[in-house]
């Protein structure tokens, strides 16, 4: 069984800043489950996507370590931001 949510969001960069940094991709795969997640700028918009597959939905315990690596992982790119700088 898999099932893959995909999300994508658009933002639009507010007149008078321009994008100073934006998160680096990510790509997580295991045998259990993959994530993966980039934000690309395309003018003056914000484009994020992701995708998050699940293909196993019992892991065995001799795989928790890397479970818990994979949710970290997810965890850690959902804290993510794009930062703004006003332009001079």
């Amino acid at each position: 069984m898999t099932f893959v949510p995909v999300v994508f969001l658009l933002g639009t960069i507010p007149a008078g800043y321009a994008v100073d940094d934006i998160p680096p991709p990510v790509d997580a795969d295991y045998s259990f489950a993959s994530y993966h997640a980039k934000t690309v700028v395309n003018g003056n918009v914000v484009d994020y996507s992701r995708t998050f597959e699940v293909r196993e939905l019992s892991v065995p315990v001799d795989k928790a370590e890397d479970l818990r690596k994979f949710y970290r992982t997810i965890a850690s790119d959902e804290r993510n931001t794009v930062v703004l700088k006003p332009i001079p």
